[in-house]
């Protein structure tokens, strides 16, 4: 188990401890009250802790640290990444500095790791936006969370002749993940994620059902775009969630990525979905995209990071 870099600076009735696997519940909860009280809705979900912290690669205790009030989890951060991170203080224990130690914890592991840089995404003029501006974090990009309206559809678009838009098999993982990765590494400064890791956070995310990963072929059978879409929520009020759309490049411009957000939000509502969202970031270029299908932004984030 890896220690953290140096004592949390933190007031005497609260104590810090490397988290493991079974606390993300705990985490969780801690994360969904600053959502509800930041955003006023809550997008967090244990299978997304669960899937991350399934990657074969990541050491959830090296990459973590707890903050807690007796044994009661009250604020948390992680290393995601080399130059990313997140963190979460429950707003019953905001202005007593745990922010603010975890932002040092995360700085320190990031030099320990050989990074000039580390950043994390936090909602637009929140407390943890006001915080990090106030260390003298910089804005490196911004992200939005978009709605589907209840009454509204995306235009169909059919898929050039001979292609096809079905659920993705075992055999198609190993192609989903090279389109994924491909086009997402096109805007961001990040390392290939490996395969096992990939295949661990898609279908190995608790809940997983093979409607989830859905695949666009060519006329000669090769994928050539990949969607992953899941129900959050709570039953009955679920949200079908689009987390990845990706054409791979010399396909692009042809009306896939638009077919394939159709099919993604129909298969969810045939699941069950009531309503559908999904989120980009101002690196893809992709936010016109969404809004000309009638989307709208419900809220917006900003990444903050500081040179370390």
């Amino acid at each position: 188990m890896c220690p953290v870099p140096a004592p949390l600076e933190l007031p005497a009735d609260l104590s810090e401890r490397p988290l493991v696997r079974s606390d993300a519940r705990a985490v969780v909860e801690v994360m969904a009250a600053q959502e509800a009280h930041d955003t006023g809705e809550v997008s967090i979900e244990e299978a997304d802790i669960l899937g991350d912290w399934g990657r074969p690669s990541y050491d959830v205790s090296a990459g973590t640290v707890g903050v807690l009030a007796g044994d009661r989890l009250v604020a948390y951060a992680e290393m995601m990444g080399a130059d990313r991170g997140d963190a979460a203080v429950h707003p019953d224990y905001r202005g007593r500095g745990v922010g603010t130690a975890l932002a040092g914890w995360m700085q320190a592991k990031a030099r320990k790791a050989g990074s000039d840089v580390i950043g994390m995404p936090v909602p637009q003029g929140s407390a943890g936006d006001r915080l990090l501006a106030a260390l003298g974090y910089h804005v490196r990009w911004e992200s939005w969370a978009l709605k589907l309206p209840a009454d509204a559809q995306i235009p169909p678009r059919e898929l050039p002749a001979g292609y096809a838009l079905r659920e993705a098999t075992p055999a198609d993982h190993d192609a989903c993940w090279t389109v994924v990765e491909d086009a997402f590494l096109e805007w961001s400064e990040r390392d290939r994620v490996p395969l096992d890791d990939w295949l661990a956070t898609v279908v190995g995310r608790p809940g997983f059902e093979p409607w989830n990963l859905r695949v666009v072929t060519d006329p000669a059978g090769a994928v050539v775009g990949a969607t992953q879409v899941f129900l959050s929520g709570e039953e009955g009020d679920q949200e079908g969630y689009v987390n990845k759309v990706a054409t791979r490049r010399d396909q692009r411009g042809r009306g896939i990525a638009q077919a394939m957000l159709v099919d993604a939000f129909a298969t969810a509502r045939a699941h069950g979905a009531t309503r559908s969202g999904l989120d980009t970031d101002s690196r893809t270029g992709a936010l016109g995209l969404y809004e000309k299908v009638g989307m709208v932004v419900s809220a917006t984030w900003v990444n903050r990071a500081i040179r370390v």
